[in-house]
């Protein structure tokens, strides 16, 4: 399994990070984050699920694999850093399968999980939602949200019985990429800059 690595991950909270379904681990967004937390002595470690490995071999697009692949990918990756303390989370789908993950880890050997941009239901359809597993979640979640996303808006996660040991950090007027509009009068960027911030004041809490 290839992996990305910044910041001190020899010593120190490590932070696995795992892409959203259709774009690689080495995104923009993706590296935005894994350096900004790097900078802030956060060690971050990105890798790929087995589908989007394949992809970069011979470029063919592929859907996500199942959840059961999925997750396994998951703890390969977790396994290799039992014994520190190792905080699981991603983009989109790969931060709920972290969450799926944390709620079957008896053991509680993730420290955290830090979803940046939920899908707490696809697009349109919000009856069809996707926290069924989360009071089974015993490690501390962070969830950093635009506020008009799609998959999850602020008025109607709000409106959710949330377990109380989640935290929510809201991007002002940002999409499920936490980008805000142009008319906003933000940028990506300062939405990005105070969600690392966020997620690196969760992990020196978690310690």
């Amino acid at each position: 399994m290839a992996i990305l690595t910044n910041g001190p991950i020899e010593t120190g909270p490590i932070l696995i990070l795992a892409h959203g379904a259709g774009a690689p681990m080495d995104t923009p967004f993706m590296t935005f984050f894994a350096e900004g937390l790097g900078a802030a002595g956060i060690g971050v470690i990105r890798f790929e699920f087995p589908y989007m490995a394949a992809r970069r071999t011979d470029g063919k697009k592929r859907p996500p694999d199942r959840a059961p692949k999925l997750l396994d990918a998951w703890r390969e990756i977790v396994d290799r850093y039992s014994g520190r303390d190792v905080f699981i989370g991603g983009k989109s789908m790969g931060g709920r399968m972290a969450t799926l993950l944390a709620s079957e880890d008896p053991e509680e050997a993730i420290k955290g999980v830090i979803c940046l941009g939920y899908p707490f239901h696809p697009p349109g359809k919000p009856e069809k939602l996707r926290v069924e597993h989360f009071p089974d979640i015993r490690a501390p979640v962070l969830i950093c949200q635009g506020e008009r996303d799609s998959f999850g808006k602020r008025d109607e996660v709000e409106a959710m019985a949330l377990p109380e040991s989640f935290d929510l950090h809201w991007c002002p007027d940002g999409d499920h990429d936490l980008k805000p509009r142009k008319a906003s009068g933000l940028t990506a960027e300062e939405n990005w800059r105070a969600a690392v911030a966020a997620v690196a004041d969760f992990i020196r809490a978690g310690r």
